[in-house]
């Protein structure tokens, strides 16, 4: 089932800042099982933690996802069966879900007394709203993939068994893409979404700008002016 413990957790985070340092890799598909994307934390190991230790471990737990959510280049999360609880909350962490039919979401940790700790009560409310978010995460119930689209918390439902194949398509379609300006809307994106517009402004202003230095740019524009719009290929 996937479960998210500790060991886990440092290695998505390991894999994460791979993915960002490595020019080889130019898109990134989060994946689990067919049965299950992660059904959630080790909640054994987790009963085993007093508060001195959850306060020394919640931050890293929080980074090891941030480090996928902040990886600069397109991420696509192929959510089957389960993803509960940290699943969930890794699935928010990338920048598109696709979903199977049968997949079921959901952030069940007020049934044990908690709250998300990963991330899921800031970036649950940032991508459904406020209000969609408590109610999941204040009763902890579980979303089938029709209401999760519905909502806006998977982008896309697909039959089970074409998951993993239509994440790869989406991921590899995007890494024929130009890297930098991918990156560039990413950050401008992402970035702005934290701030005011003034300043979401200038970032993408500055972004923007900068592309301009960039030999993707000048392929682009060439590959429009001589062929027409959508031919360009980029390194």
């Amino acid at each position: 089932m996937n479960a998210l413990d500790i060991a886990t957790q440092d290695r998505i985070k390991e894999l994460a800042e791979e993915a960002t340092a490595r020019s080889d890799v130019r898109a990134v598909v989060v994946r689990g099982s067919e049965k299950a994307f992660a059904a959630g934390a080790d909640i054994k190991e987790m009963q085993r933690m007093d508060h001195a230790a959850m306060v020394a471990r919640s931050r890293d737990l929080q980074d090891s996802f941030s480090a996928v959510a902040r990886i600069p280049k397109p991420v696509v999360a192929a959510v089957t069966g389960y993803a509960l609880g940290g699943g969930c909350e890794l699935t928010l962490c990338a920048d598109y879900r696709i979903a199977g039919e049968s997949a079921r979401l959901g952030q069940p940790e007020i049934l044990l007394g908690l709250i998300p700790g990963a991330g899921g009560t800031q970036r649950l409310s940032r991508l459904v709203g406020p209000s969609r978010a408590k109610d999941l995460i204040f009763t902890g119930r579980q979303v089938k993939a029709a209401e999760a689209l519905a909502i806006g918390l998977v982008d896309r439902v697909v039959p089970d068994a074409e998951v993993f194949d239509a994440a790869h398509a989406w991921a590899a379609k995007l890494a024929q893409g130009p890297a930098i300006a991918l990156r560039a809307a990413k950050e401008s994106i992402d970035a702005g979404l934290e701030t005011d517009l003034e300043t979401g402004l200038a970032i993408e202003r500055n972004w923007f700008a900068g592309l301009f230095a960039t030999e993707d740019r000048e392929t682009g524009m060439r590959s429009f002016v001589e062929e027409g719009p959508g031919k360009a290929k980029f390194a």
